[in-house]
């Protein structure tokens, strides 16, 4: 099972299916690079002309599930952006990785988790692995709740996002392009 708001997806229902994840190798860039095919297609030859294949950037981290991870992945993240030249998308890229850390602290008992970054052509793809199966769900939470907001945030602020059940729990995942925050 696989959840996925995407406010404009080309995909077909069939890929937007869940179940078991490929391999590792494959899944972490499979999204972006589905993104930029489905660019290539519709630009046609002036894509191909212009960049014969994109430049992926990847990074991942394993942190332990614990507080110290929240300030952590934000510093990691922070870091890498400003390496890649995408120091525009830091804030909100952090706040979000922040989110989702949380969400396994709050709502996994796993003892670690892993962030993987990866950027093509101006399209950045955060994902937060852990090994809980659970799948997320948008709270609708009152005024005096002072939890429940996560979700209802990265809706806001990410282009896409969603979540996919893995063989040893889910990853959660947003995208952000870089264009739109210049």
């Amino acid at each position: 099972m696989s959840l996925l708001y995407c406010p404009v997806r080309d995909e077909s229902p069939s890929s937007a299916q869940g179940g078991d994840a490929p391999d590792a190798p494959q899944r972490r860039h499979s999204a972006v690079r589905h993104r930029w095919e489905t660019l290539r297609q519709r630009v046609g030859d002036l894509a191909i002309q212009l960049v014969d294949d994109p430049d992926v950037e990847a990074a991942s981290w394993r942190l332990p599930a614990d507080a110290t991870s929240v300030g952590r992945a934000r510093r990691l993240v922070g870091e890498r952006l400003s390496a890649w030249g995408m120091e525009n998308l830091s804030d909100v890229t952090q706040l979000l990785v922040s989110e989702l850390v949380t969400n396994v602290l709050c709502h996994t008992c796993c003892g670690d988790l892993v962030i993987r970054l990866s950027a093509v052509e101006g399209l950045l793809r955060c994902e937060v692995e852990d090994c809980d199966g659970g799948m997320p769900e948008m709270a609708r939470p009152s005024a005096a709740d002072e939890h429940g907001r996560g979700l209802r945030l990265l809706d806001s602020l990410a282009c896409c996002w969603g979540a996919e059940r893995t063989r040893q729990g889910k990853i959660m995942w947003f995208e952000l392009p870089a264009y739109a925050l210049r």
